[in-house]
């Protein structure tokens, strides 16, 4: 049974836009309430990022929420992996977060963590949607819950990340370029680094409500590639909007994607066997479908077993529950350390980063070379639908003659994507003008066979 409103991570759309809607937060709100109501009550966390529509929001949930007669706390501005941190140390019900990650501001979304930091159950998901179609009714007057604010929200989870590396880590001497992407990290991040010892020089730290991941942030590193280059700092670490993913970029000005992230911090945490955390039998590495095959072949130089995913820090997450593994994450950035805490953290990750480097003595760049990416291109083909696509035997061949071409260091990935009308062609190997070439060619036979279906 598929979700009406849940999708991977959450709710998300446009504001204004049924159902990221005033109204319809506060009637998601309540039945929130509802449904936590009858687990016994207690305390729901409400944090946010930095964009003008969650003034707006978050006023809808804490109506919704205190109608059904559940207490909150307001955290303010707060990473999402904070806001996760803090519901299991408040040992709150839930914890509740108002963003959209990476989009820019004319998007919002709510997304979940259950009493224990992690991603709401389908069960719970399921129980909240079904509860929406019910009449709104508001509890006995002196039933209503009460709403206060944390004030030292921002310092706990500033101690808390300093906590997960060893406490003889000190990053006296280093230079570090960070940018907040105008988003949630903008007043904890400088604080982490700068009580560690580092020199920071920051961007993406002014936010208005409307210039989250606007040209800045993981998914624009450009002006912090500049600002590295131009200060001569020892490395630059970029997050998202609301803190859950992280890239890096080396003294060089060269991008250092999660991948490569992940990458050093297995080498850190697994293949540095003096020193590796294994307490749970062999230990490996969760990545996706989209992770760089250079990440598979340098994991299994250093003899740790790497297995794929589907894309999505949901199945991720799934994946090392199955396994009972610690380790794991996107290209995107978004890398889950299951050592330290319940949910990926960008800054959390950053530390492991610089923890490898001073464990290793070296730098971001000497570190990364251990693994070499292969050349990777991906186009995406509009769709109207996805009929036709499954078992098309045109598609198949052609897929199939790319990858005869490419051999055993290349592969071809076709996926659906589960929020635009497209179809994401992408191939890797080993040889860039061969990768884009093929691209190109099974992109121009995907298009050809869908227009021909809707035909």
């Amino acid at each position: 049974m598929s979700k009406k409103y849940f999708g991977t991570d959450g709710i998300r759309g446009e504001v204004g836009t049924y159902p990221i809607t005033p109204d319809f937060v506060l009637k998601l709100g309540w039945a929130i309430g509802k449904v936590f109501a009858k687990k016994g009550g207690g305390t729901i966390l409400i944090g946010k990022d930095t964009r003008i529509s969650g003034y707006m929001f978050e006023s809808s949930l804490e109506a919704g929420l205190t109608s059904a007669g559940m207490d909150i706390n307001l955290l303010g501005p707060m990473p999402t992996p904070a806001v996760a941190y803090l519901t299991r140390t408040f040992q709150a019900q839930a914890g509740i977060v108002i963003s959209a990650s990476h989009n820019a501001f004319q998007d919002n979304g709510i997304k979940f963590f259950a009493g224990d930091g992690t991603k709401l159950d389908d069960d719970i998901e399921f129980a909240i949607e079904k509860e929406i179609e019910n009449e709104l009714t508001t509890v006995d007057s002196s039933e209503i819950g009460r709403a206060s604010r944390i004030v030292d929200a921002s310092g706990r989870y500033i101690e808390f990340c300093k906590s997960t590396i060893p406490s003889s880590l000190s990053l006296n001497g280093l230079s570090i370029v960070l940018d907040c992407a105008n988003g949630a990290t903008y007043h904890i991040a400088p604080s982490v680094f700068r009580e560690l010892g580092a020199q920071v020089s920051t961007i993406g730290t002014d936010p208005d409500g409307l210039n989250i991941n606007y040209e800045c942030g993981s998914t624009y590193p450009q002006r912090l590639v500049e600002k590295v280059l131009e200060e001569k700092a020892d490395l630059g670490i970029a997050f998202d909007g609301d803190g859950d993913r992280v890239i890096m970029v080396d003294h060089k000005g060269e991008l250092v994607d999660g991948d490569e992230l992940i990458y050093v911090i297995a080498r850190y945490k697994l293949g540095n066997k003096s020193k590796a955390i294994n307490t749970n039998g062999d230990q490996g590495i969760i990545g996706t479908v989209m992770s760089n095959l250079g990440l598979e072949i340098a994991l299994q130089d250093l003899s740790i077993p790497f297995v794929r995913s589907k894309v999505g820090d949901r199945y991720v997450m799934a994946e090392l529950l199955n396994k009972q593994w610690l380790f794991g994450g996107e290209s995107s950035g978004h890398i889950i350390c299951l050592d330290s805490t319940s949910t990926g953290d960008g800054i959390v990750s950053a530390l492991q980063v610089l923890a490898a480097m001073q464990s290793f003595n070296e730098s971001l760049h000497d570190l990364k070379e251990g693994m070499t990416k292969f050349p990777q291109t991906m186009i995406n083909v509009s769709i109207s639908n996805k009929d036709g696509l499954e078992g098309n035997k045109v598609i198949e061949a052609a897929i199939s003659k790319a990858e005869k071409e490419l051999g055993k260091t290349g592969r071809v990935l076709l996926r659906p994507s589960g929020t635009q009308p497209v179809v994401r062609v992408m191939v890797e190997g080993e040889n860039d003008d061969q990768v884009r070439k093929l691209a190109t060619e099974i992109s121009e036979v995907v298009d050809a066979e869908m227009k021909q279906h809707v035909a």
